[in-house]
């Protein structure tokens, strides 16, 4: 019988949900309030993209040496680590907030501070995805990440809506105070998580050929490397979140609430469909389930920039919220049940990468389109060029097109 609660059954993964509740809130209250920020000093859609890029460098940059160093030292305390420096970072934008206008308006320190939470975040984020994977039985391996998604997205539906209403009552000082307060309990979280590391093999490798065998194991992987792909490129062209200040303050005219809204639908939508997800067993046509899912968030795409009225827009991110928690679901499936353990943190590296790429980088392209072409327009055009990376990716990648149950790593090796 299924026991959809299963993994939080486990006191170890318990913890590690709630450290990644608060941490997730915490950026996400952060995120909206940085953006609305620069916008509400500059009014200019390029300086939104800017908040991407300086994250994304670094992200990016350090990807591949933190994978190598996720896999090769205690995965908790490099999360531990990476957890200290953001809230480091989160203390140093309420400092900013608090110091003479001069200073709070410039903008530059704030980009500066995020370039640092950038190459924070490159550690953390395959430390603590591989770290997950060794709180609970390989048995409970898929329940955990449908909970593990499911508390990322119920934190990125609260952590905008909270962020926004707190900006709007109260300014950035109380919100950017929430979010240090939030990521010290977060830090807490993750000291009382007690576990057994998975052993490490012996360095019998040099470092630089170490840090290549996560890209050569995706090379191998037609299947992950074109899920990876899909999702890239879906997201580089078709994601809105950088751009959805302009249409709060121009197009829908709803003020850093209704920015809160919007940051925060998608996610909403991510939780109703995780929940879901949580109560049935995994997807078996793995394959056209992706691609169909990925094609449905590039039309909700095209009927959010053409839209005008606030409740459509709203109605629209809820909608590809839950059809990318699907691909979501589907390739934390794919990266956790593929890639033998003692690469996970160098393959979750390479995997960053493509998500930094399609969320940093593609923040950076939505604000050049929108400087260019105006944000809706950009918007419209983001969906369309979606639909047309599921059809090359469906053409280019059959094994995709055709996979059905995904196959587990360890079975593979032994058959």
């Amino acid at each position: 019988m299924h026991d959809p609660y299963a993994a939080l059954r486990v006191a170890a993964f318990r913890r590690y949900i709630a450290g990644l509740l608060t941490l997730i809130l915490a950026t996400q209250i952060q995120g909206v309030v940085v953006s609305w920020q620069v916008y509400a000093v500059t009014h200019d859609a390029l300086s939104l993209g800017l908040i991407g890029l300086a994250e994304a460098l670094p992200f990016i940059g350090f990807a591949l040496w933190a994978g190598h160093v996720a896999d090769r030292v205690d995965r908790r305390k490099l999360t531990i680590g990476a957890t200290v420096v953001l809230t480091l970072c989160s203390a140093a934008l309420l400092a900013l907030s608090l110091a003479p206008p001069a200073a709070r308006t410039h903008v530059a320190l704030i980009y500066a501070i995020i370039f640092v939470s950038g190459i924070a975040r490159s550690f953390l984020n395959p430390a603590r995805t591989a770290l997950s994977t060794e709180l609970v039985p390989r048995a409970l391996l898929a329940n955990s990440l449908t909970w593990r998604s499911t508390t990322w997205q119920t934190a990125a539906v609260g952590g905008p809506a909270l962020g926004g209403v707190l900006y709007a009552l109260a300014g950035a000082p109380l919100a950017y105070a929430l979010d240090t307060a939030l990521m010290l309990i977060a830090l807490v979280a993750f000291v009382r998580v007690r576990h057994t590391p998975a052993p490490r093999p012996p360095a019998t490798v040099s470092v630089g050929r170490s840090l290549l065998e996560g890209i050569a194991f995706v090379r191998r992987q037609p299947v992950l490397l074109g899920a990876m792909s899909l999702d890239l490129f879906s997201v580089l062209f078709g994601g809105a979140v950088a751009l959805l200040p302009i249409f709060a303050n121009e197009i829908l005219r709803v003020g850093p609430q209704g920015l809160g809204m919007l940051r925060a639908a998608p996610a909403a939508g991510a939780v109703l469909v995780s929940l879901w997800l949580a109560h049935r067993p995994p997807v078996s046509r793995t394959g056209p389930v992706l691609l169909g899912v990925v094609a449905a968030f590039g039309l909700t795409m095209i009927g959010f920039g053409l839209s005008r009225s606030f409740a459509l827009s709203v109605a629209l991110l809820v909608a590809s919220g839950g059809v990318d928690m699907v691909s979501v679901n589907i390739r934390s499936m794919l990266l956790q049940l593929l890639v033998p353990e003692h690469l996970l943190g160098r393959v979750s590296s390479v995997n960053q990468i493509f998500i930094g790429s399609s969320n940093e980088i593609g923040a950076f392209e939505s604000g050049v389109a929108a400087r260019l072409l105006g944000a809706a327009p950009s918007v419209v055009l983001g969906g369309a060029l979606t639909l047309a990376v599921v059809g090359v990716t469906a053409w280019a990648v059959p094994a995709l097109r055709k996979m059905g149950a995904i196959p587990h790593a360890d079975d593979r090796a032994a058959a």
